[in-house]
């Protein structure tokens, strides 16, 4: 028997979550409700500050600070010198990326799902050092080409990077083939996992991964403002920091040098105290659950959106691929995404709009501009789900009795 959340233990999560109480939130991709605990660690933290002093406060809590790696590292399958940590998933991804060292005719690989941000940065580089960047389009059933990944592959290829769960498609890369074929021609990797962490279980070690970004804000469910960097040791010394300071260094002197042997390296030391914490909180929160369960509880829930929204005349699901995520992708016809966005929320229900900017080559190829996105957590629930359902019906409705 599969070890499932039962609406019990959805219960007691939802009874944890003050902000399940105010709305339905389908937005868990952009940012999550976070557990109660989060917010009360965040607070708490920063009222003792206020009180005694940062410098003071954070001596006090040294030793639950540093914890906040090992959380990290065991959610990863890493080690905790393997783990940095940022205010945000882009400073950490530009980090790993912009520390690599390119030579003009190098190859990049990257795949049609790419996010914006990382997209930029590839076209920065290839702008500025000759790069190559080739991108792996999705098949006719938008699933990712393993083939053509393989068949892309030169002597001049340096680096291949994926995003692993797309925010417009809702689509789940196969990092863990994608990385055996790195491995197999020495290749370097890196994952984006903004969308994967916390939503389903991650293990650096079967993906075999050199690098891995992620947020908090999203299906981790922890604060904004935090996000964290995975560098393999082995790998630690193909980087170089961008930004040093006294935390990535030692024995400084006009000689030099000595960076620290551990991912930290790659950090700066000022951020918020209060916001680590959180953070740490949060994967203590994902992890109690059970990561297992959690991706279980997100694939029944999502793949009943999909069903129901199917049986709406007039909605349109764009996921595809045969490994969705809790990401629906959806469009009413003849209504604007953004009018929908603005109608739920009206009656007290979150999603988002996909603009064509998030995902620009998928949203181009697919000729999308833009869509609505739900995207549940396991804190949703199917009662949730059907009010969902019944707004958008009335809108179809609505509309079309304004038509005629």
């Amino acid at each position: 028997m599969k070890d499932v959340l039962l609406k019990s233990d959805i219960a007691l999560i939802r009874s944890q979550t003050k902000g399940c109480t105010e709305r339905i939130h389908f937005n868990n991709a952009g940012s999550s409700l976070p557990p109660d605990v989060v917010v009360d660690t965040v607070v708490d933290y920063l009222r003792e500050e206020a009180m005694a002093g940062g410098y003071e406060t954070e001596a006090k809590y040294i030793d639950e600070i540093n914890g906040v790696y090992d959380r990290i590292a065991r959610m990863l399958n890493a080690e905790r010198e393997e783990i940095a940590i940022f205010e945000n998933a882009s400073a950490a991804w530009g980090t790993a990326f912009k520390g690599l060292s390119f030579e003009y005719g190098d190859e990049i690989i990257t795949t049609e799902m790419e996010y914006v941000t990382n997209l930029i940065g590839l076209v920065d580089m290839q702008r500025k050092d000759g790069i190559k960047v080739r991108v792996i389009p999705n098949d006719a059933h938008g699933d990712f080409q393993i083939d053509e990944l393989k068949k892309a592959i030169t002597g001049k290829t340096k680096l291949i990077a994926v995003t692993h769960v797309s925010s417009s498609g809702g689509s789940v890369l196969p990092v863990e083939e994608i990385g055996d074929i790195a491995e197999r021609h020495g290749i370097l990797y890196l994952v984006d996992a903004c969308q994967s962490a916390g939503q389903m279980p991650l293990d650096v070690k079967r993906i075999k991964c050199d690098m891995l970004s992620a947020t908090g804000r999203k299906y981790l469910r922890a604060p904004r403002g935090t996000g964290f960097l995975f560098v393999k040791k082995a790998s630690q010394d193909s980087l170089k920091p961008v930004l040093l300071d006294f935390l990535a260094a030692g024995n400084v002197s006009l000689s030099g040098y000595k960076l620290r042997d551990d991912a930290r390296r790659f950090e700066l030391y000022e951020k918020s105290r209060a916001l680590t914490l959180g953070l740490g909180k949060a994967v203590e929160y994902a992890l109690s659950i059970g990561l297992d369960r959690i991706w279980e509880r997100i694939i029944y829930l999502s793949e009943l959106t999909r069903r129901m929204l199917a049986d709406i005349p007039g909605v349109y699901i764009h996921d595809a691929g045969q490994n969705l995520s809790g990401i629906v992708t959806f469009s009413l016809k003849g209504i604007d995404s953004a009018d929908v966005k603005t109608k739920l929320a009206e009656r007290g229900i979150n999603v988002s709009v996909g603009g064509q900017q998030a995902t620009p080559i998928y949203m181009d190829n697919n000729r999308l501009s833009t869509l609505v996105r739900a995207s549940l957590h396991y804190y949703n629930t199917e009662e949730e789900i059907h009010g969902l359902c019944r707004e958008l019906l009335s809108f179809i409705h609505a509309t079309a009795d304004s038509l005629q």
